[in-house]
C-alpha cells in the first residue's frame, strides 16, 4: 500500500506542525542504504535547511524558474496538478524543512555515466519520500532553481563548486493521509514483449 499510495505532496504539507530533526535524519539513514553505483555510494550528501530566512532565499530562487516553466508548459499537465505546483510555489517557504540531495563531482559525459551518476542518488531520494511517507511526513521532487539558478543557491549555501544539486525536497508532516493510488495507464499497454510495440 505504501509504495501505490506515496504521492508527490504539494498541497497537502502542514505549514504549522514541525519537523523533528531525528526524524529526518532516519529517513536519510535509510536512504542511504538504497541501490547506488559502488564507485559513486560515498559521493551522497545531503543538506538540511531549517533557517527560515535560508528557507525563504531559497524559495525565491525556486518561484521564478518555476513561474516560467509553469506558464510555459502548464497546458500539459491536469488543472489539478498545475494547481497544486501554484500552491507549492506560493507557499515553499513556510515548508518546515529543505532537504537538498547532492552528489561530489558531476557526470563525466552522457549515456551510461550520467546514467550511473544520478541513478546513484534518485533511489535513495525514493527511499527518502517512502521513508517519510511510512511516518507521517510528505514532499515532493523539486528541481526547477536547477534552470539557470543553481549556481545562486550554491552561494546562498556555500555549496563547492565540484558539487551537483540534484533535487531539492521540501518536509512536512501530512496534513491528511487520504491517498490512493494514482490514474495511471494500465501496465498493459505500456509494456512491449520482444519488440518494440508488441503488446501482449
Amino acid at each position: 500500500m505504501l509504495l501505490t499510495t506515496t504521492r508527490s505532496v504539494r498541497r497537502k504539507l502542514d505549514l504549522e506542525r514541525p519537523v523533528e530533526p531525528e526524524v529526518v535524519t532516519e529517513c536519510l539513514r535509510i536512504a542511504v542504504q538504497a541501490p547506488a553505483a559502488g564507485a559513486l555510494v560515498s559521493n551522497m550528501r545531503w543538506l538540511v535547511i531549517r533557517d527560515q530566512a535560508t528557507r525563504s532565499a531559497v524559495a525565491e530562487h525556486v518561484r521564478e524558474p518555476a513561474r516560467a516553466a509553469l506558464a510555459r508548459f502548464g497546458h500539459l499537465v491536469s488543472p489539478g496538478t498545475l494547481a497544486s505546483g501554484r500552491h507549492l510555489l506560493d507557499v515553499l517557504d513556510r515548508v518546515p524543512v529543505f532537504v537538498l540531495a547532492t552528489m561530489i563531482g558531476r557526470p563525466a559525459g552522457p549515456g551510461a555515466e550520467a546514467n550511473a551518476f544520478y541513478g546513484s542518488m534518485y533511489p535513495a531520494i525514493w527511499s527518502f519520500q517512502l521513508a517519510l511517507r511510512s511516518r507521517g511526513l510528505g514532499t515532493t521532487i523539486t528541481g526547477w532553481h536547477l534552470d539557470g539558478h543553481a549556481d545562486a543557491v550554491a552561494a546562498l549555501l556555500g555549496i563547492p563548486d565540484d558539487v551537483t544539486q540534484v533535487a531539492l525536497l521540501p518536509v512536512a508532516q501530512l496534513t491528511s493521509t487520504d491517498f490512493r493510488p494514482a490514474a495511471r495507464p494500465p501496465v498493459e499497454s505500456i509494456t512491449y514483449h520482444e519488440r518494440w510495440g508488441a503488446t501482449r
